[in-house]
């Protein structure tokens, strides 16, 4: 038998499995992998050994394997645990000992799916992969283009900004073009038994566990103060490195005597200090930046489209679209400015551009002018 023309990774979800079925049906000769990225039962800074139980990899393998055999292609089974450690989680891990918050989605993508991934199919024969990805691939004038997927709602294209010509050549996104409403319908009318099957949701090696509590067995809980803008001590925190700008939740800080009965959000923190700065009100103005820095950036087209050009951005998922202008820096660095000032714009995050529905490509996210942030860095 000859080898499949593509490679669809198998994820055991409704998406992957309808990826898989419109490709059969387009008459495209495929085979299924499954990936298995993380192990469970390892021990802290051990990336071998057992199985992914947060991460109900065992039930998908199942689900997977199930859809291949209904569909009657070639299965295959891969685990990138030890790769998905050095690549992904030790940058993940870094940049939550530095203070910043990462974006391990985007990276996964990156040296994963479409590195690791796309390697084992062409070992396997393969001419390209497809994925259960909501974006879209169109060619235009000799370039290979990263388009938003039609259901705005579920586009994904802000995780896959790191991809890149030879990514996008080797690739098909065959659920780009529908709504998520029509991707569950197609696997309905076709019997597929992951038609109704719940999306995962969040980091999938952390799967449907406590963030805190799994982040913990790496970073140990380091206790400290919660202070106040004026630098007042308002609470105690569990680790400075648990917590990201704008976050409410699990502060724990409750009436302080002569402040308003208003929320804290987290507007600061100082991992070496291990300080946690908070202030009242979501609309803090101690959360609100025009301006930011980035790491070098990353351009599908291979280049930029400027040194100065205006666009829309997202310095994080699901953010409306925000005004800008863009400055290349010498150094492959990005200097945004925004049209209205933007609110928790945070280091370690991924600053995706857009033309449309376009995706240009997108950086790390490095500094900002926040107050907090721009008076930290003068003192």
């Amino acid at each position: 038998m000859s080898a499949a023309r593509i490679i669809v990774g198998m994820s055991g979800g409704v998406d992957s499995s309808v990826a898989a079925l419109l490709l059969q049906r387009q008459g495209e000769s495929i085979a299924g992998l499954f990936m298995q990225n993380w192990d469970d039962d390892a021990e802290p800074g051990d990336p071998d050994a057992g199985t992914t139980g947060g991460c109900r990899a065992e039930e998908d393998r199942r689900d997977a394997l199930g859809i291949c055999g209904r569909l009657g292609i070639p299965f295959h089974a891969r685990n990138f645990a030890r790769e998905y450690w050095a690549g992904v989680f030790e940058h993940f891990l870094a940049e939550y000992r530095a203070g910043r918050t990462p974006n391990p989605d985007v990276l996964c993508n990156r040296e994963i799916k479409f590195k690791t991934f796309l390697d084992e199919a062409h070992a396997l024969g393969a001419e390209g992969i497809a994925t259960g990805h909501y974006a879209q691939v169109a060619r235009h004038e000799g370039q290979w283009r990263l388009l938003r997927g039609a259901d705005a709602g579920k586009d994904q294209s802000y995780f896959l900004h790191q991809l890149g010509q030879q990514q996008l050549a080797a690739t098909l996104f065959p659920i780009g073009h529908l709504p998520k409403s029509q991707v569950r319908r197609v696997a309905q009318e076709a019997g597929l038994p992951t038609a109704a099957k719940k999306d995962s949701t969040g980091i999938c090696f952390i799967g449907e566990r406590d963030f805190r509590d799994f982040l913990g067995q790496y970073l140990p809980a380091r206790p400290g103060d919660i202070r106040s803008v004026d630098g007042a001590v308002v609470g105690q925190h569990a680790g400075a490195w648990y917590y990201t700008l704008g976050q409410r939740e699990g502060l724990n800080v409750g009436g302080v005597r002569g402040r308003p009965a208003a929320p804290w959000y987290v507007v600061g923190k100082d991992v070496h200090a291990n300080v946690l700065v908070v202030d009242q009100g979501a609309d803090s103005p101690w959360l609100l930046s025009n301006c930011l820095h980035t790491e070098q950036a990353h351009w599908i087209a291979g280049s930029p489209p400027a040194d100065v050009f205006t666009c829309t951005a997202k310095t994080r998922y699901r953010q409306h679209d925000q005004d800008c202008e863009v400055r290349v820096d010498a150094d492959g660095r990005l200097s945004v400015a925004f049209a209205v000032a933007q609110r928790a714009v945070t280091p370690g995050q991924s600053l995706v551009l857009y033309r449309g529905d376009e995706c240009l490509g997108g950086a790390v996210i490095a500094t900002t002018d926040a107050p907090l942030e721009w008076k930290t860095r003068q003192e």
